[in-house]
């Protein structure tokens, strides 16, 4: 079937929407306007699987395949705005999952792009973006632990799965002022960090405790540890 159907056309869901951003995130103290517009406009539902789409506003995560989730909408609310995105940033995100994150800096800066160690995973999320007509995201398929150096710096990083500590590739590719929020932690539960680099220093934040799934590459989880 296409991504609507006739049960779900796609105005069902604006009240829905309006009400995840009143009562999960602005509730949450989230106070970026940029950040709170672009998830009451984006269509959540269409990141999830058609069975789910009821679900899709829900205080929760969701599973979208392959072992991975969309991020409860309030955890995806709060890393983007701690990036403190302007509109003119190149950003980095590692781990494309449902391709929503994507879809939400994408409306926040210039240029986003997005890596998934999982190839079916990252054309189904092009294939919403481009039903969307978002066009300045570029989907790139590989191990994320590696970030990507050929594009760098970025203004901001977003890693949006799970880390056993923070790879140094990311603070070798982040840009003079450039901000990176990351979970870290264990397979089971993380701390969500933001860090900015300031010259040779970095400024560090401690948030929320979360849990993400595990960031599987070189610079972080194998895959095969039975945690």
């Amino acid at each position: 079937m296409g991504i609507f159907s006739k049960k779900n056309p796609p105005d069902d869901f604006k009240s829905l929407r309006e009400k995840m951003v009143r009562a999960q995130i602005e509730a949450r103290g989230i106070r970026s306007e940029r950040v709170l517009q672009a998830m009451r406009e984006m269509p959540r539902h269409l990141f999830v699987k058609e069975s789910l789409r009821d679900e899709a506003y829900g205080d929760h995560p969701l599973p979208i395949g392959e072992g991975q989730t969309i991020s409860q909408p309030y955890m995806v609310a709060l890393m983007t705005e701690l990036l403190g995105l302007e509109g003119n940033e190149k950003v980095l995100e590692i781990g494309t999952g449902s391709g929503y994150q994507s879809a939400i800096l994408a409306r926040l800066a210039a240029r986003v792009i997005t890596i998934e160690r999982i190839r079916q995973l990252s054309e189904s999320a092009k294939a919403v973006l481009d039903f969307l007509k978002i066009s300045n995201v570029d989907f790139r398929v590989g191990d994320g632990t590696l970030g990507l150096e050929e594009e760098a710096p970025f203004d901001g990083i977003i890693v949006t799965a799970g880390s056993p500590a923070v790879p140094e590739t990311y603070k070798s590719q982040l840009a003079e002022g450039g901000r990176m929020v990351i979970p870290v932690g264990d397979g089971f539960t993380q701390t969500l960090f933001k860090f900015r680099k300031r010259g040779d220093k970095w400024e560090k934040e401690r948030f929320t405790g979360c849990v993400f799934v595990k960031l599987i590459g070189k610079y972080g989880w194998r895959g095969d540890e039975s945690l």
